[in-house]
């Protein structure tokens, strides 16, 4: 049992490793069982622990906020038999990639949309218990924000849309003008997330180009926009609204829905200019006409 509990994370996203502990004496207490138990957790289980280090990860129900759900195991021995050495962190990375995304598109319906809400990763055996010839990955998968730090799910990714959409009220920062992590409305952020749209009854067959998806997308948020902000003139505020596109892999995976987000453009179009507070009610807020250092504009659509 104490064995067991020697296993470490690969975040992949983040490139860091931390270290499951081991019990040393004194018996195992319920805390280390719980450790034992989530990296010997069957496939179909949610698991969740406090960043960064994850001394207190555990298996939760998958309907609670959780960090991992795995989707199978594999063992690498035929590739790393005895005595071969342990893999550094970008072998591991290619390894997780490689070995774990075909049983997270297995598990996840037989399709994994490249760039939707689920990251492809793994738990693996710590450098001791590789000495002692431990070759089992568990894989799964994650959700990652922009500057890669993990963001918990709800429900199962299994029975999940694999669309790569927010929860309304949610704000999105804007760094060097390029789309962060979600963060407070009461902060400069680039973004506010004010609904989410489904394109398949418009778009029921072939993959439509950005255009199309942009203009039935445009004339959707429009109401879900009104809804949400209870009718303000965002125009009077100088404040646009924006809606993602699908790649053709996305749609190729069935993801259907994009964002309707709000923003605002820096004056000479520049760039995005930083709002604070939400759109929501009656403060709407006016964008700051401040200009960040940088001037490249990142698209708004996904």
């Amino acid at each position: 049992m104490v064995g067991a509990l020697a296993g470490s994370l690969l975040l992949l996203v983040l490139s860091m490793l931390f270290s499951w502990p081991v019990a040393t004496g004194g018996g195992v207490t319920a805390a280390e069982q719980e450790r034992e138990a989530a990296f010997e957790a069957p496939t179909g289980s949610c698991l969740d622990w406090t960043p960064p280090d994850g001394q207190d990860i555990k298996i939760v129900d998958c309907a609670r906020p959780h960090l991992f759900e795995v989707t199978s195991t594999v063992d690498i021995t035929a590739d790393h038999p005895e005595n071969a050495p342990v893999p550094d962190t970008a072998t591991w990375q290619e390894i997780a990639e490689t070995k774990c995304t075909p049983g997270a598109t297995t598990y996840l319906g037989g399709k994994l949309d490249p760039f939707g809400k689920y990251t492809v990763n793994a738990l693996k055996p710590s450098d001791t218990q590789w000495a002692d010839g431990d070759r089992k990955l568990r894989c799964g998968v994650q959700t990652v924000a922009p500057s890669g730090a993990l963001t918990p799910n709800e429900g199962t990714a299994a029975r999940s849309d694999q669309s790569d959409v927010h929860t309304p009220g949610t704000c999105l920062a804007l760094v060097d003008q390029k789309i962060g992590d979600p963060i407070d409305c009461a902060e400069e952020h680039a973004f506010e997330i004010v609904g989410n749209v489904d394109l398949a009854a418009a778009f029921p067959a072939d993959y439509p180009t950005e255009d199309q998806q942009t203009e039935k997308a445009v004339e959707l948020c429009n109401q879900v926009s009104a809804a949400y902000t209870g009718g303000a003139d965002l125009a009077a505020k100088k404040l646009t609204l924006y809606s993602d596109t699908l790649k053709p892999e996305s749609w190729a995976a069935g993801s259907r829905k994009v964002d309707c987000k709000v923003g605002a453009k820096l004056p000479g179009g520049g760039g995005l200019a930083p709002i604070t507070n939400s759109v929501r009610g009656a403060d709407v807020p006016a964008p700051s006409t401040t200009a960040p250092t940088s001037t490249t504009e990142p698209p708004p659509g996904g």
